[in-house]
């Protein structure tokens, strides 16, 4: 079965060449106990080791069943010293920091054997040789002749078919030496046993051959093979066909030894655990890095997340908004930019003036552009990547959310709030204005506005303080600030204090009366903010038929409250409170309501009596029952035109045309003796009372009557005409009173009535002042599917980029008559932040990751030591048929398990270090910035730290890889 043929070992040593065995020639028996003897240094234990497949021989061959292994390669022969060989030392060469079972069951480990049969192999051969009951003990805890018992089981677990043991008794006492001779004889019955020994006395005693070696050659064979047995004639070997190759090579395939990654790691840790405190410090130090990269992404996220909460919040009260009549404000800023630039032409020797007024209006005009939202809100609710970039698309309408409240006083408007306009602040064009403002982000005067449609958001800027969030269209929520407080203007507008006290009260203030406003703080529980009911009420409601047409019923107390007691009923249901780490917040208003409130609404006035009239007659003003005016009968009106335009000619030729219209109303109705108007812009208090004294008049009651008595029966057309005679003396009287300006606007309101009844005779009573358009706006009419205006909530800044460019390729896609033009209230007032902050961090990360890279280097250096000391543990391996791969894949699990380690002790002291630093953040400043490591920066910063110790391991671990095992097992 083993057969050596002139087998040849020499050593270079420097520039001479020694010579270990000089054509050695020896057959073995499969079972026998061949005991080798010779002087040291004679080539026994280089013999065995050609023999074990440890060492390679300079020439000859060794035949293993009758097959040569000149051609055998470094995976061939690990596999035949994993399942042909098992060795014995004189030293045991036990891993001292695995179990005896561990020990045992390594090399059938590298055989591929599953844990169960591995464990029950093991244990068997372990009581085969004694020790049954020493399974999970260390080596260091055995005496010497176990640990040999221990070695033997170890060459006996794989059943090899050869055991070489080299000066197995060598480091035993005598009577220990026995039983293990005792031992190896019987095992021989089964199989070869080749010992090394320099004890003739056990050789002769236990051995069945002994062989012996001088100075390389066997000079004796006590039992040589070929005694008295006639050798047969070897018939010449057939060449092996294609199916010999394919089954030689799957068997040798079969046969391969492989450590498994698992095992590796048993084996580094096993050792690392020996040297706890190294393994430690070792992994402290490479933690370094991970420790300070860690910190500065534990508060980069903590920034991050602050500006990713302050963009959220942000964006959900600056949406991307798109009105039905839009201008971009940038193309205006460009547009006149460009043409001033284009317009400095002149010399620097004057001052010109600037037409800057004519170039906004011009450009304004040029620039707005009315957008179809139908068909754009189609496309919208089409697109599916839509969703993950908003927080919500909100759709409004024209539609008007009339809100009261009831009392026993009567019925109060809520909203659209009235009370800036009652206490005389501005006017109702100007409310108006505000009203848009406040849709838009700003501060509107409505305290009712509809909330964002997204609860996970709501949730994260406000916190519920009282009942719940609204689940249906007919519940509210009202919005405390963040000191439970409610602005008295709220409180005014919801009727919860008496509006009526600040009626007139600015123009009362303005006229220096000494007026007063209630200052007591006002306190309200939960309970009763709860209890506030309103009533909706849609504006069709607000209109009776009469007489064929419908009648503006607003004015009518009466007539108001059943209207209000009919309406829809809204419950407050929640309290809310902005978050404390809010930047901003979604609800503009104090009351928020649910867009399904709105949508209930439109579907309440679309299917009202008045509108679907309206809808039926597209051509009839319900509100006069007069046909609109269109372009087939605009010509018959044309034509009267010209003809009532003729006869007020000379009146216009007279009428100031700069004068302002609004003061020449107020001052037309001073002339007129209306005693209800205020002084006249331009008129000083001293003026006002010359005028009555002028006049005659005591208070303007008198002049009031004054005027009325002498304007009652007054020829208009004589003033106009500058004809007096037809005038009554108390008309002559009151004329003279007059000023000059007094005049000259009395002449121009006249000449704006002749204007008005120009109009009026040419309709002759047959058209409607009003249109289709107009109508159905008054009613609030609206259609879902084609909103007033869309509002775009973006989840962040980048997900607005891809929003814009959502936008631009539906621009893209339709015509020029359908391109959307949109306004971005925030703009880049915050986008180039992030990048900011990322670039402090990669940078920082740069720096921190040089102590990384330090770190990795030192672990590289002390894994080679590692390496130093697990020689012998090398040359072990080797021996039971670990491949160079193994032991390479041994060192690189001991970097992996150190740079895990180094990985989460530095995420976990970095955990522990964000406590004292989010407690200093949040001392030194009012940021509410939170420093905290990502789980999945977590996961990567250890996988970094495996990766960087692994390559670091690499250079060791190929050292080891490529140490001698021959050589090694002789390392101490």
């Amino acid at each position: 079965m083993l057969s050596l043929k002139d087998i040849k070992k020499d050593y270079v040593v420097g520039d001479s060449t020694v010579s270990a065995l000089k054509g050695v020639s020896i057959d073995f028996r499969e079972n026998e106990f061949v005991s080798i003897l010779g002087p040291s240094g004679c080539g026994k234990t280089t013999l065995l080791n050609i023999i074990g497949g440890l060492d390679r021989y300079t020439s000859g061959d060794l035949n293993i069943n009758g097959k040569s292994t000149k051609d055998f390669k470094d995976c061939d022969w690990d596999s035949y010293r994993n399942h042909s060989i098992g060795f014995v030392f004189q030293s045991y060469n036990l891993i001292p920091h695995q179990t005896v079972l561990s020990n045992v069951e390594l090399a059938l480990t590298l055989s591929g054997v599953s844990k169960s049969e591995r464990r029950e192999r093991a244990v068997k051969a372990l009581e085969q040789v004694g020790l049954g009951d020493q399974l999970h003990k260390k080596p260091n805890q055995m005496s010497g002749g176990q640990m040999q018992r221990v070695a033997i089981a170890r060459a006996l677990v794989n059943e090899p078919d050869i055991l070489l043991a080299d000066e197995p008794t060598g480091a035993l006492d005598t009577e220990t030496s026995v039983q293990i001779m005792e031992l190896l004889k019987s095992i021989s019955k089964d199989k070869l046993i080749i010992m090394v020994t320099h004890n003739p006395e056990l050789a002769m005693k236990y051995s069945s051959r002994i062989i012996k070696l001088l100075d390389g050659k066997v000079i004796d064979d006590s039992d040589p093979l070929d005694k008295n047995v006639v050798e047969p004639i070897k018939q010449p070997e057939k060449e092996p066909t294609k199916a010999d190759k394919k089954a030689a090579k799957k068997e040798r395939k079969k046969l391969k030894t492989s450590m498994n990654f698992l095992t590796a790691l048993s084996l580094s840790r096993n050792n690392l655990m020996t040297k706890k405190a190294r393994t430690l410090l070792t992994s402290f130090a490479g933690s370094i890095g991970i420790i300070g990269i860690a910190l500065i992404l534990s508060i980069s996220n903590g920034v991050q997340l602050y500006i990713d909460q302050v963009q959220s919040d942000t964006l959900s009260s600056y949406p991307l908004q798109i009105t039905k009549t839009t201008a971009s404000i940038g193309e205006i800023m460009n547009t006149m930019a460009k043409n001033h630039e284009d317009s400095a032409k002149h010399d620097k020797d004057k001052v010109y003036s600037q037409n800057a007024m004519g170039e906004m209006i011009n450009t304004l005009m040029e620039e707005t552009k009315v957008n179809n939202l139908e068909k754009f809100k189609k496309y919208l609710d089409d697109n599916s990547d839509l969703k993950d970039l908003t927080s919500d698309v909100q759709y409004t309408y024209a539609t008007t959310l009339n809100v009261f409240t009831e009392s026993d006083s009567g019925v109060m408007q809520v909203n659209p709030s009235t009370l800036l306009e009652d206490m005389g602040y501005m006017s109702s064009t100007q409310m108006e204005a505000m009203s848009m403002s406040g849709s838009m982000g700003g501060m509107g005067t409505d305290v009712w506005s509809e909330m964002i449609d997204n609860e996970e958001l709501i949730d994260k800027q406000y916190d519920v303080i009282a009942g719940r969030l609204p689940e249906k269209y007919n519940e509210v929520v009202l919005v405390v600030d963040k000191n439970n407080e409610i602005n008295d203007y709220v409180l005014y507008s919801l009727g919860l204090l008496d509006p009526s006290s600040l009626n007139g009260i600015v123009r009362r203030a303005m006229a220096g009366e000494d007026i007063s406003v209630d200052s007591e703080q006002h306190v309200y529980t939960y309970d009763e903010l709860l209890d506030l009911k309103f009533k909706v009420v849609p504006t069709p409601d607000f209109y009776k038929k009469k007489d064929g047409v419908w009648e503006d019923m607003t004015d009518d107390e009466s007539y108001m409250k059943k209207a209000v007691a009919n309406g829809t009923e809204i419950s407050v249901v929640g309290i809310l409170r902005p978050d404390e780490d809010a930047s901003s917040a979604s609800i503009s208003g104090a009351i928020g309501y649910r867009h399904d409130l709105m949508t209930y609404l439109i579907d309440e006035v679309d299917n009202s009596e008045i509108v679907k009239e309206q809808i039926a007659n597209p051509d009839i003003d319900v509100f006069t029952g007069l046909k609109f005016k269109t372009d087939e009968n605009a010509a018959d009106t044309d034509s009267s035109s010209e003809t009532v335009s003729d006869s007020t000619a000379d009146t216009e030729s007279k009428a100031d045309e700069t004068a302002d219209s609004s003061d020449t109303d107020k001052k037309a109705g001073l002339v007129a003796g209306d005693s209800s108007m205020e002084i006249p812009e331009g008129m000083t208090e001293e003026q006002y009372k010359a005028l009555m004294e002028q006049s005659g008049a005591s208070d303007t009651g008198e002049l009031a009557d004054m005027g009325m008595n002498a304007m009652g029966s007054m020829d208009m057309s004589a003033i106009q005409g500058g004809d007096m005679s037809s005038l009554t003396e108390t008309q002559k009287k009151y004329i003279a009173s007059l000023s000059d300006e007094q005049l000259e606007l009395m002449k121009q309101m006249l000449k704006e009535q002749s204007d008005t009844n120009a109009d009026q005779l040419a309709n002759s009573g047959k058209y409607s002042t009003s249109n289709y358009d107009n109508n159905m706006k008054t009613l609030g009419y609206s259609v879902v599917e084609d909103p007033d205006s869309i509002n775009i909530y973006p989840v962040d800044f980048a997900s607005k980029e891809k929003i814009i460019d959502i936008i631009d390729d539906y621009n893209d896609s339709v015509g020029e008559e359908d391109k959307i033009e949109y306004t971005d209230y925030v703009g880049l007032m915050m986008s180039s932040i992030t990048s900011i902050i990322n670039a402090i961090g990669y940078v920082l990360i740069a720096f921190v990751a040089i102590s990384l890279v330090v770190s990795s280097i030192m672990i590289g250096i002390i894994t080679y030591i590692s390496v130093l000391e697990r020689t012998k543990e090398i040359g072990i391996l080797r021996s039971i048929g670990a491949s160079k791969r193994d032991i390479s894949r041994v060192f690189n699990a001991e970097t992996v398990i150190v740079g895990f380690v180094a990985g989460a002790l530095g995420i976990i002291i970095s955990y522990l270090l964000t406590i004292p630093i989010n407690m200093i953040i949040a001392h030194l400043t009012d940021v509410p910035i939170r420093a905290s490591i990502p789980v999945s920066a977590a996961v990567i910063l250890i996988a970094i730290s495996v990766c960087l110790t692994l390559i670091a391991g690499l250079f060791p671990s190929r050292v080891a890889a490529k140490k001698d095992p021959v050589i090694a097992l002789r390392t101490e």
